[in-house]
């Protein structure tokens, strides 16, 4: 199963804010979407940074409700690890274990955003992966028993 599959579920749809909105903004799009990391994105439409909720966090945990006017950019992180549509769920799965993040911004050969992947639905997918190798594997044994 690749990531493409993944986006063919959910959708392609990216929720992104630009790097001078400020964490309120984030904060407002996060519970609005119900979603746990917005994209950044520089002027130029590419992707600044990502924002998740432990980013908001740490900013209040750091500024208190000063943060809430700060921008964006303060907090984010900027070295934003991607994934492509031709990635397996196993090796995206495994990126994401290792550097410990749970959203992954998909690009596409010209790195452009196309979508956005959450440890979420990487697990749904392989779940259902593996429940469909089940069913198969049971239909195979039943008919050659």
């Amino acid at each position: 199963m690749q990531v493409t599959d993944i986006l063919r579920a959910k959708g392609r749809d990216v929720m992104s804010l630009p790097a001078d909105a400020n964490i309120l903004d984030a904060v407002v799009l996060l519970a609005a979407k119900r979603i746990g990391a917005v994209v950044v994105k520089d002027t130029s439409g590419g992707i600044a940074g990502i924002l998740s909720e432990r980013d908001v966090i740490r900013a209040l945990a750091t500024e208190n409700v000063r943060a809430l006017v700060l921008p964006v950019a303060t907090y984010m992180t900027r070295a934003v690890a991607t994934c492509t549509e031709t990635d397996s769920v196993e090796a995206l799965m495994e990126m994401m274990t290792q550097r410990r993040f749970r959203h992954v911004p998909v690009v596409d050969d010209a790195s452009q955003l196309c979508g956005i992947v959450s440890i979420g639905d990487v697990v749904k997918a392989h779940v259902e992966e593996t429940t469909r190798e089940a069913s198969n594997l049971r239909e195979f044994i039943g008919a050659a028993g």
